[in-house]
């Protein structure tokens, strides 16, 4: 199943929001250090309410550390980007593919885009809008995998 990736998130409430749009559908989110934020921050907490015992959550202080792991387990790292040169409705996601996004302040940081199969992008057609809120993102495009792989409810 695909995996979610923050890299260095920032906003507690986001990482909340995601972790629990990652334990209903039973993905592993992944988050990359360093956090703009404790683990045990309680906007954290709150965010996820009382799903956390669902989440699947694996730690690493990082990007060298979570380079690593994925070296060890493979599958293609997919970043998401206002700068992504492919729509990630015309990409063909694989059950082993990494969804990373980046921090709400900074986006991914160029040593994880350069390592990124593809650089993907969620279409905005108001060109003042600058991006969609972190949480709003990863939605989005778990989703879309979820919807090509066919994934169970």
């Amino acid at each position: 199943m695909v995996k979610v990736v923050l890299v260095n998130p920032q906003i507690p409430p986001n990482t909340g929001n995601i972790a629990r749009t990652c334990a209903a559908t039973q993905t592993e989110l992944h988050l990359v250090g360093p956090l703009g934020f404790e683990l045990s921050d309680r906007y954290l907490k709150r965010a996820g309410l009382d799903y956390w015992p669902y989440v699947d959550l694996h730690f690493y202080p990082d990007c060298e550390a979570f380079v690593t792991h994925w070296r060890q387990v493979g599958g293609n790292l997919l970043g998401f980007s206002v700068t992504g040169t492919v729509n990630f409705w015309d990409y063909h996601y694989q059950a082993t593919d990494w969804l990373l996004m980046g921090s709400e302040t900074d986006g991914l940081p160029q040593s994880m885009r350069d390592l990124c199969a593809q650089l993907l992008c969620i279409p905005m057609p108001q060109s003042e809008v600058r991006s969609l809120n972190l949480a709003s993102s990863t939605a989005i495009a778990l989703f879309e995998a979820r919807r090509q792989l066919r994934q169970p409810d």
